[in-house]
């Protein structure tokens, strides 16, 4: 498995333990999390730590440990994923990325899913990577945009894991080709 990846700034890698306490902080800011349905406890986060650790090991990949290359500072993850909900562009493969905030508006996210882009094409041979998230989530939308990656209004999408009625559940679908 070619983890991790480095970039010029980062390093994408395996989870570690002492990654699971500021990712419970990442994952319990407001800001972080304002356009997920609501913050996680440091139980769940912990739970979607060891999700990722076994999606590595089932898949090969996963949404990544991002850290910066200089300092060896867990700053949040990056990479791909598998959704675990039906929709019309599933099955597929996703890239996705959660930074503290501190790292935010500096390019981490967009070089790190640069990086997974083409562990994703070139790695495991893919032909497409989608994205997705709510249609104000305009700073994901602008990373999607940098990436090269395609608005496809025709795949705008009620997100099924989210209650109907709620305010984030529609979501935009952004495409990519090898």
């Amino acid at each position: 498995m070619p983890v991790p990846i480095e970039t010029p700034r980062l390093i994408l890698r395996q989870w570690r333990d002492s990654d699971r306490e500021p990712f419970a902080r990442m994952n319990a800011d407001p800001q972080v999390r304002e356009f997920f349905p609501s913050l996680q406890t440091r139980a769940e986060s912990d739970a979607t730590v060891d999700l990722l650790e076994a999606i590595l090991q089932r898949n090969g990949f996963t949404f990544f440990a991002a850290e910066l290359r200089q300092t060896g500072e867990f700053i949040g993850f990056v990479g791909l994923g598998i959704p675990n909900f039906e929709a019309p562009f599933t099955p597929c493969v996703e890239i996705g990325w959660r930074l503290a905030t501190p790292y935010w508006n500096q390019g981490f996210a967009t070089e790190g899913a640069r990086a997974s882009l083409r562990f994703g094409f070139d790695e495991l041979g893919l032909d497409e990577i989608v994205a997705f998230t709510v249609p104000a989530n305009i700073r994901s939308r602008r990373v999607m945009e940098k990436l090269g990656m395609t608005y496809d209004p025709a795949g705008d999408f009620d997100h099924p894991r989210i209650p109907e009625g709620h305010p984030l559940r529609p979501h935009v679908l952004y495409r990519i080709r090898r």
